[in-house]
């Protein structure tokens, strides 16, 4: 059994910025395991290649929900990066903080310390903005964020016009002083290649620094305690169990799904549910898996009086010459994401933020197949754009927890869609919103009709009931490890320490006490950012 100071399970969106700050002095021997292996696709690099690893079982855990009551008992597609970078390996690659009230929710929530102001410095740390240093954006950092206004279709300056002629206005950074508004994405791509934090933290670092050891296709199965303190991992790897010792601190990093299951595993989780199991029960800590929120859209389709990605991309030799053009300039669609517009806009009169986050794509995909059966790489041989939208900051609350004491089985994912009546409103206002855009004079010259719903979906019953019948996650999820101050509703401290054990940590999305308003990777990011300030500077607390 190898010791090191730190273990962190999982070299995700979270997990690679740990491994690059937490082994920089060289003072500290750090253990990175992952249970994928290598990111050195071209499909991942490649930035529309997310459209071919939204299905893929080498890079993707391909999780399914439990059947949903709120979606007529349908199950749900979670797409989970299982490689190097993890999730910031295979997600669209839109850049967005979220908005400052999303983090003062936080403080409130009893996440002390993680109100806008307090995380802001982190977000400027660890950009590396297209537009350089500014009250706003950071320059110099690891991430490079993209400004790609100069390459996206030129429908998507058609829908920010349509937005505004409706009074959303337009705003020419959702990272900036206006976050409400309609405008382009910015994007973490750089040179035509995808920015993970593979990328960013981890591959420049990688053979530099003899204190830092990354493991592959090792997947965590337990949490070793002495007592109630934290002492090691467990970990399967070619067939073998592995054992590995820490002496300072374990660090779960393994996202919203795996985090609360591992902990669960481990012996830390509500007493009841593991004793059932027949673990022994290390910490009764009854918040681990609950809480978990996700944001859940649907996407309305419409055929298209002008050339859109569709006509590039949907034909055979559209593909080769996208393709060409790709590997001689590192422009074009393949490029790109193909998300690349959008807009945050309060739905109804008397909100004090936005409650609805609208995409705009260039681009449509047929619709008669749903979850790890859709096909993005193949958009439909018509000229084509969708819509879509999503409460920005959803109240319904679902729950993350094993059903076996197996590791290598997915956890049970019960989402709870739709249990809010603040939920259900908002599907009513983003139907209306959307078609309110799409009937909007810019948008209407180009908008050959409604494909999907359709028309004839008109009253509120019907409209939820296609949203129930259609819609799915955003691959948001968050919130169950939650941090708080009440033990009864969050697992960690604001230190993002586990309650109830010690030297062990949850350090991702799962510590989020609620889902931010927008895409999720930036404030992932974040709060590893602020999570390595605050285990470098515990650290140095035990030493003095």
């Amino acid at each position: 059994m190898r010791d090191y100071d730190y273990i962190i399970v999982g070299a995700g969106a979270a997990g690679c910025v740990l491994a690059n700050r937490l082994s920089a002095s060289g003072a500290h021997q750090v253990l990175l395991l992952e249970a994928g292996g290598s990111d050195r696709s071209p499909w991942i690099q490649v930035p529309i290649g997310y459209g071919r690893t939204f299905n893929d079982p080498r890079f993707n855990w391909m999780y399914e929900a439990a059947a949903d009551p709120g979606l007529n008992n349908r199950t749900q597609f979670f797409p989970r990066g299982k490689v190097l970078g993890g999730s910031s390996s295979i997600n669209a690659m839109v850049y967005v903080r979220g908005q400052p009230g999303d983090f003062d929710d936080w403080a409130a929530a009893g996440a002390t310390g993680w109100g806008f102001r307090d995380v802001m410095p982190y977000f400027l740390k660890f950009e590396d903005h297209a537009w350089g240093a500014s009250p706003y954006h950071g320059a110099g950092g690891p991430v490079h964020v993209s400004d790609v206004s100069d390459q996206v279709h030129p429908l998507c300056h058609t829908f920010v016009k349509a937005c505004s002629e409706i009074g959303v206005p337009t705003t020419p950074d959702f990272n900036g002083a206006q976050s409400e508004g309609a405008g382009l994405w910015q994007v973490t791509i750089k040179d035509g290649v995808r920015v993970s934090t593979s990328n960013a933290y981890l591959r420049p670092i990688l053979g530099k620094r003899e204190n830092l050891t990354v493991e592959i296709r090792a997947l965590a199965t337990r949490v070793l305690f002495e007592g109630t303190r934290a002492s090691g991992v467990e970990y399967l790897q070619n067939g073998n169990r592995v054992s590995a010792r820490a002496r300072r601190e374990v660090l779960l990093c393994g996202g919203s799904l795996n985090s609360p299951q591992l902990l669960e595993l481990s012996g830390v989780g509500q007493a009841r549910r593991l004793a059932a199991l027949g673990i022994a029960v290390v910490a009764d800590s009854p918040a681990v898996g609950e809480g978990f929120q996700d944001h859940l859209c649907v996407s309305y389709f419409y055929r298209s009086r002008v050339p859109t990605l569709n006509n590039q991309l949907a034909p055979f030799f559209g593909k080769v010459r996208a393709a060409i053009r790709y590997a001689l300039t590192k422009r074009g669609p393949l490029s790109m994401s193909v998300n690349q517009a959008g807009a945050f806009l309060r739905s109804r009169p008397g909100l004090e933020r936005p409650n609805l986050h609208i995409y705009f794509n260039p681009a449509s995909y047929s619709t008669t197949t749903l979850g790890s059966r859709r096909r993005l790489m193949n958009p439909d041989p018509y000229a084509g754009f969708l819509m879509s939208f999503n409460t920005c900051r959803p109240t319904s609350r679902g729950t993350v927890h094993i059903h076996t004491r197996d590791a290598t089985v997915q956890p049970d994912i019960q989402p709870n869609s739709l249990s809010t009546p603040g939920d259900i409103a908002d599907v009513f206002d983003g139907a209306k919103v959307l078609r309110q855009i799409a009937a909007a004079g810019p948008l209407a010259a180009v908008n050959a009709g409604e494909r999907e719903p359709g028309l004839e979906v008109r009253g509120d019953a019907e409209v939820l009931e296609d949203f129930r019948r259609r819609s799915g996650s955003v691959f948001h999820a968050s919130c169950t490890c939650a941090m708080g101050s009440d033990p009864r509703t969050s697992v960690l401290d604001p230190r993002l320490r586990v309650r109830g054990v010690a030297n062990l940590r949850v350090v991702d999305a799962s510590a989020f006490p609620n889902v931010t308003s927008g895409n999720t990777h930036a404030p992932t990011i974040m709060l590893a950012e602020k999570g390595a300030d605050l285990i470098l500077e515990d650290s140095r607390g035990s030493q003095a």
